[in-house]
């Protein structure tokens, strides 16, 4: 029996890697055609010992020389067996080691977009379980699937040349096999797809739920994390369940429909052994070739299961592999004087928005709307608004994050579009709102986007970065300094320390843009006056971009764009804006009204 079509639809984008492995599994199949052969031809030295010995004259030589030869034949199935799944699971551990290092590859290309779309804990079982089964199906799936071809069709032959009417009347519950076989493979892949999508369900659930403890913890919510996963586990349970009923009824019954040939054989070949119409030790081997005969059949069926799976699985992967970022570099061809721009050689301002609008959703209105400016190499722009006026979007289409109109954004006068996207984004050193941390010492945070290997030059920019960020005082409070592990996103860390770990992070790139979302909204006014004195000095060297809404973060700069909805609301001077009547205005009255009491107390 061969499979329909369109069950290796999906394993088509696998072409490449079995190609790569080609020889590993044309060795796999020879071992499997040596194993298979041997245990075919061990029935026939069976049956020619058992009718010499039912003939009563025969010698003990032969016999024994037969029975070593028997012995010889195990040998080589125990040694092909060993050889194939060498060759042919190893393959398949290879191909899934391979597979998922491009999946990991691939999504670190994917957009940003990518991940506002789905669920990190779908990601990860599509990576690591949904893979297993890939490797099932192109590993013991395919073993089953050239069992099922080669062991079937070579006994079918043989039994019929052996005993044509025997073998006839013993086949005949094969066809209904067959056809199970086929109606259970096109049920089952619906239910798998479920299975799958249950326990991407309880991944996410699980990712989320550790990712959020502290809230969890905080709003003493455990109760309901745990009637959640209670749920989403009874839901990967009942799933797996209906597989497990099928099965339970599907192996059973085609084993019941094997035995039956069986059955039939001994009826039959019984009749024709005492009509001398079959030797006993052609009933014999008969029988041992049907038995034989229940594991290709029985191996179709596990064919179908892993075939099947994977093919789901597969299916599942493949839309991860198949998505094509939304933002990726142009290949322009580059002159001498888009080099001099990408250098920043020409007298050009650093950073230009030109009537730059932006919307997430075309149906929806602009995140932002006609806003235009432009920073020259080595000035400060303040960015101020109400929460949701749009900051954190326009400096994301700075890096391309989010993709702005072609022409509207312009670094060094060339059009963002037009630089390559690592050359672009290595120009911006950016403290994020929200200061994420990995899972490890707090001066491997900071050196992250270090590229010197020097490791004495690294030491001195992870120091110089820890004093621009005003971080010393903490370290001494650790017992291991700035060899702290800190816990997943800087859980061990306060906010402050967490935003002087990011915004050190940010310092030691040294790249021509610094762009602080919003960093110095934990720290104290001490630190924040330190920090930016610290800036300050440095200003020569590079372009700085500072989100706050603080007055006093901002009155070093020497252009403040305030944004409402999208727009630009004011954009000058702060001593200018700060007598303007408008939003930057009243901020700096409120702001001075709050420190007012600690003066009088004072």
């Amino acid at each position: 029996m061969k499979p329909p079509p369109e069950y290796f639809k999906e394993y088509r984008t696998l072409l490449p890697y079995l190609m790569r492995y080609r020889n590993q599994y044309i060795l796999g199949i020879i071992c499997l055609v040596i194993c298979d052969a041997a245990q075919i031809i061990i029935p026939q030295f069976l049956r020619v010992v058992i009718d010499l010995i039912g003939s009563g004259d025969f010698q003990w030589r032969r016999i024994i020389i037969l029975s070593l030869l028997m012995v010889g034949m195990t040998a080589l199935v125990s040694s092909g067996r060993f050889l194939w799944r060498y060759f042919l699971n190893g393959s398949s551990r290879r191909i899934e080691t391979q597979l998922r290092e491009d999946i990991y590859d691939h999504l670190q290309k994917l957009s940003w977009d990518f991940y506002q779309k789905n669920k990190i804990g779908d990601l990860m079982a599509r990576s690591i379980n949904d893979l297993h089964a890939v490797r099932m199906a192109i590993g013991m799936g395919f073993v089953a699937f050239f069992d099922f071809i080669f062991m079937a069709t070579a006994i079918l032959i043989i039994i019929f040349i052996q005993d044509a009417q025997s073998a006839f009347y013993s086949i005949i519950p094969l066809p209904v096999i067959t056809l199970l076989i086929l109606l259970f493979g096109g049920f089952v892949g619906k239910k798998f797809r479920t299975v799958h999508e249950a326990y991407s369900s309880l991944s996410d659930n699980v990712q989320e739920t550790f990712a959020g403890m502290g809230i969890i913890k905080s709003f003493v919510k455990e109760w309901w994390f745990i009637k959640k996963f209670s749920d989403s586990n009874d839901d990967y349970r009942k799933a797996n369940m209906e597989l497990v009923r099928l099965f339970g009824f599907f192996f059973p019954f085609i084993q019941f429909l094997s035995g039956l040939t069986i059955i039939v054989m001994l009826f039959i070949g019984g009749i024709r052994v005492v009509n001398d119409q079959m030797t006993p030790g052609s009933l014999v081997a008969m029988f041992r070739y049907l038995g034989m005969l229940i594991w290709p059949l029985m191996g179709a069926g596990f064919m179908v299961n892993m075939i099947q799976r994977g093919k789901v699985a597969l299916g599942r992967i493949n839309e991860i592999l198949q998505t094509e970022p939304s933002i990726f570099s142009i290949n322009y061809k580059l002159d001498r004087e888009t080099e001099k721009k990408m250098a920043g050689e020409n007298d050009t301002a650093a950073l230009e928005l030109e009537n730059l609008h932006f919307t997430y959703n075309k149906e929806k209105k602009n995140a932002l709307e006609r806003i235009n400016f432009r920073v020259n190499r080595g000035e400060w722009l303040g960015i101020m608004g109400k929460t949701g006026s749009g900051k954190s979007t326009l400096i994301k289409t700075f890096t391309r994050t989010v993709d702005p109109p072609p022409c509207t954004v312009r670094v060094f006068g060339l059009d963002i579009r037009e630089w390559p996207l690592d050359q672009l984004r290595s120009l911006f050193a950016v403290s994020p709102q929200d200061s994420y941390l990995f899972s490890d010492t707090i001066a491997n945070n900071i050196a992250y986007g270090y590229t010197d290997s020097d490791t004495s030059a690294k030491a001195k920019a992870i120091s110089k970065a820890i004093d621009f960020a005003c971080f010393n005082k903490d370290l001494e409070n650790f017992q291991n300094g700035k060899d702290t592990l800190v816990g997943e996103r800087g859980l061990t860390l306060s906010g402050g320390q967490k935003q002087r770990t990011a915004i050190a992070r940010a310092a030691i790139m040294d790249a021509e843009f610094l762009i602080l979302d919003d960093s110095l909204s934990a720290v104290d006014n001490e630190t924040e006056f330190k920090i930016l004195e610290a800036l300050r000095k440095e200003r020569i060297n590079r372009t700085t971009i500072i989100i706050s809404h603080r007055v006093s973060t901002l009155k070093y700069a020497d252009k403040v764009l305030v944004l409402e909805n999208g727009r630009m609301a004011e954009y000058g001077k702060p001593a200018d804006l700060a007598n303007a009547g408008g939003f930057y205005s009243r901020m700096t009255a409120f702001q001075r009204l709050e420190h007012e009491p600690e003066k009088e107390s004072g």
